[in-house]
């Protein structure tokens, strides 16, 4: 008998310990999957959920506060994930939060991850669907950096050839790099380019020290910019000018014309300086009265000895020496 009590004894310790263990274990996935806790449904469609099941955990902010409760298919091909939420955190998600679908670790679990939402909006309720945002797929990922890394060893193999023909003095680089001549000559280049830049300079200062010279009151050229009244006296002066200029204009042709007259034998003038006949004839006369006129002179001279004119220029002499003597 007491064999037997005792089997039954043991036999009932080990049966309360499966049952307790059977509840703790309840509890804990219980806990974990947020079972006995007050939550709401939202809901969020995607285009794909990549691997996500049921289950799996909902973040916000770094904090787990729900599972995925159900996956269905919705319209054509995409996917409704219906999510319990803890209620005492869905005063913190706003109706314009989003949805997204991560992983828990490098190569973890799918994971659900909301965040967003401005205090503008009002908090989420039951049922509500956030707008859903695809995550980067990680296959395409891992293409993109497959072809980068293609472009990077090409790179590296141009950079390694170009390199080779820099040390072996190819191409112009290369030459300035390898030819000691060539050197000088980019230092000696560099070094005008340096004076002319200094020259430069100093021309932009003159030019700065000159436009603030013309700038300060009192100049002329000054005044001609701001003295307002300086543009009339211009105007009428360049006016005056221009009708200085007519009237030289006018009194050059009036001078081609006399000179046109000049130069034509059928006037007066034109004759005496262009017809050679008439300026010999001319000069023929003028000898021949100044012969004629030598030749008066001469008689005159003797008239004064002829016997009727002798006393009358006696007469004269006395009379002028009498008014000498007074």
């Amino acid at each position: 008998m007491r064999g037997e009590n005792k089997r039954s004894v043991l036999v009932g310790i080990f049966v309360f310990l499966g049952i307790a263990i059977l509840v703790v274990g309840i509890l804990t996935l219980g806990g974990q999957q947020k079972k006995f806790v007050k939550a709401i449904h939202l809901k969020a469609v995607f285009d794909d959920i990549g691997g996500l099941q049921t289950g799996n955990n909902i973040w916000f902010s770094g904090v787990k506060i729900g599972t995925v409760r159900k996956i269905n298919f919705y319209g054509d091909s995409q996917v409704e994930v219906e999510m319990n939420v803890e209620k005492s955190v869905s005063e913190f998600i706003r109706k314009n939060s989003k949805a997204t679908i991560s992983s828990d670790g490098l190569i973890g679990n799918k994971i659900i991850v909301i965040y967003g939402g401005s205090t503008d909006y009002p908090v989420v309720e039951e049922g509500d669907r956030l707008e859903a945002v695809m995550p980067l797929d990680t296959d395409k990922m891992m293409e993109t950096l497959q072809e980068n890394n293609k472009n990077l060893v090409d790179i590296t193999n141009d950079l390694k050839l170009l390199t080779g023909k820099l040390a072996a003095g190819e191409g112009i680089v290369g030459a300035v790099m390898t030819d000691s001549t060539l050197a000088k000559n980019f230092r000696s280049i560099l070094a005008n380019l340096e004076r002319a830049s200094v020259n430069s300079n100093k021309m932009v200062a003159d030019l700065n020290s000159f436009t603030a010279k013309l700038n300060q009151e009192g100049n002329m050229l000054n005044d001609l910019v701001t003295d307002q009244s300086i543009v009339p006296d211009l105007r009428a002066t360049m006016e005056n000018l221009k009708a200085t200029s007519a009237n030289t204009e006018l009194l050059t042709k009036e001078f081609q014309t006399i000179t046109e007259k000049l130069n034509s034998p059928d006037n007066s003038l034109g004759m005496l300086l262009n017809d050679p006949e008439f300026a010999k004839s001319l000069k023929s006369t003028l000898e021949n009265t100044d012969s004629a006129t030598f030749n008066l002179n001469k008689g005159m001279e003797a008239l004064e000895y002829t016997w009727p004119f002798n006393k009358g220029f006696k007469r004269k002499a006395k009379a002028e020496e009498k008014a000498g003597g007074n």
